[in-house]
C-alpha cells in the first residue's frame, strides 16, 4: 500500500508531460540511475518559470545464465520536475526532483523501499552553478565513462565509496573545461574535472576525478573511510565512440586492516541505422584477488522515445579482507525491455 501512494502521483505526472512543448532547455541531472534520459525535456511557461518534465519508462525481464533460469521481471519508472526561472540581475534559479518508482529487486533493493528520489536547488550566472541537495552522484555523471546501450550495464565500473545523501556543490565551465565540486554533510567531498573539445573530424574528451567518501561491505557493519580517484579518455569518431577508464581506492578502518582496489574499463559504442551497440569490459583487483565484469548492450529505436533492449551483463568478484567478505558475487544476465523516454 505504501508503494502504491506513489504510483498515482507518478502516473499523473507522465500524463501531463503530453501536454508540454518540447524545449532544448538545459538542468542539472539528478539522475544517478543506468537508465539515461535519452530525450530533450518537455516544458511549458507559468508566467515567469518554466516547467521541465523529463521521464524514462522501463520492463525489464532478466534471466540470470549462472542459475540457468528465469529471474525475475519488474518495471522502473524514472522522472525529474523542474522549475527555472531567471532573476532580475539574470542569476538563474532552479528547483529539481528526480524520483524513481522500481519493483525491480536489482533496483529496488529492500521491497519496502520501492520509491526513492532526489532533490536539489542551483543558483547560476557567470561565474558557474551553486547547487544545494541530494548530490552525492553529480560529479560522478560528469566524470563517468559513457553508460552501456541498451541492457547493457557494466559492474563494479567505480570507486565503492560514496558520499552521504545531502551535500552543498558547484559547476562551473571555463572555455572547454568544466570543473565540479560536492562536500556531503559529513565533510567528504568529490572533485572532477572535464575537458572536451573537437580537433579536426573527431571529438576528444578527458576526465580527472578525486573522491573521499564511505564504504559499508555487504552483509556487515564495519565501515570504511575511503580515498579514491580515476581518469577517463574518450573518442568520437562518426558514429563510433571509444572510451578507458583506470581508478584507484584505499579503504582504511580503525577496526580492519588497510585494503586497496585498482581497476581497468574500456568501451565501444557504435550506431548504425535504427540499432545502437555497445561491448565494456573490467579487470581489476581487490587486495589481490581479481574483479571482473563484461556487458553487451544492444538498442533498437521502434519510433521517437521507444526501443526495444537487450543487455548480456557478467560479473565475478570474490574478495574478503581479515575474514569480512569485502564484496562477493558471480552472475551472468540476459536481460530483455520495452522502454519509452521522453
Amino acid at each position: 500500500m505504501k508503494a502504491c501512494q506513489y504510483l498515482l502521483p507518478i502516473l499523473l505526472l507522465l500524463a501531463a508531460g503530453t501536454a508540454f512543448n518540447t524545449v532544448a532547455a538545459q538542468t542539472v541531472s539528478l539522475n544517478y540511475d543506468r537508465l539515461s534520459f535519452m530525450e530533450e525535456p518537455l516544458a511549458t511557461e507559468i508566467g515567469d518559470v518554466t516547467l521541465l518534465l523529463n521521464g524514462v519508462m522501463d520492463t525489464p525481464l532478466s534471466f540470470s545464465l549462472q542459475d540457468d533460469g528465469y529471474d525475475d521481471e519488474g518495471f522502473i519508472g524514472n522522472f525529474q520536475v523542474s522549475a527555472v526561472t531567471q532573476l532580475p540581475n539574470r542569476w538563474r534559479v532552479n528547483l529539481a526532483y528526480f524520483g524513481q518508482y522500481a519493483t525491480d529487486p536489482e533496483v529496488s533493493v529492500d521491497m519496502h523501499d520501492q520509491f526513492r528520489d532526489n532533490v536539489a536547488l542551483s543558483i547560476g550566472g557567470s561565474w558557474g552553478t551553486l547547487l544545494g541537495g541530494n548530490l552525492s552522484g553529480v560529479v560522478r555523471e560528469q566524470t563517468r565513462r559513457l553508460r552501456g546501450a541498451g541492457n547493457g550495464y557494466l559492474a563494479f565500473d567505480n570507486a565503492f565509496g560514496s558520499l552521504e545523501h545531502w551535500g552543498g556543490g558547484y559547476l562551473g565551465r571555463f572555455g572547454p573545461v568544466v570543473m565540479s565540486a560536492v562536500v556531503d554533510e559529513d565533510t567528504n567531498f568529490d572533485l572532477g574535472a572535464m575537458f572536451q573539445r573537437p580537433l579536426g573530424t573527431r571529438d576528444y574528451r578527458f576526465t580527472a576525478r578525486y573522491t573521499e567518501g564511505t564504504y559499508n561491505p555487504p552483509h556487515t557493519t564495519y565501515l570504511y573511510d575511503t580515498r579514491g580517484g580515476g581518469l577517463v579518455g574518450e573518442l568520437v569518431y562518426g558514429s563510433a565512440l571509444f572510451d578507458i577508464g583506470v581508478g584507484f581506492e584505499h579503504f582504511s578502518s580503525t577496526l580492519l586492516p588497510d585494503a586497496e582496489q585498482w581497476y581497468i574499463s574500456s568501451g565501444a559504442h557504435y550506431k548504425i541505422r535504427m540499432f545502437t551497440l555497445s561491448v565494456e569490459g573490467q579487470y581489476g583487483q581487490v587486495e589481490g584477488e581479481d574483479k571482473i565484469s563484461a556487458a553487451l548492450g544492444i538498442q533498437y529505436d521502434l519510433a521517437r522515445g521507444l526501443s526495444a533492449n537487450l543487455g548480456l551483463n557478467h560479473e565475478d568478484a570474490q574478495a574478503e579482507v581479515a575474514h569480512v567478505h569485502f564484496i562477493n558475487t558471480k552472475d551472468t544476465k540476459a536481460v530483455l525491455s520495452m522502454r519509452y523516454n521522453f
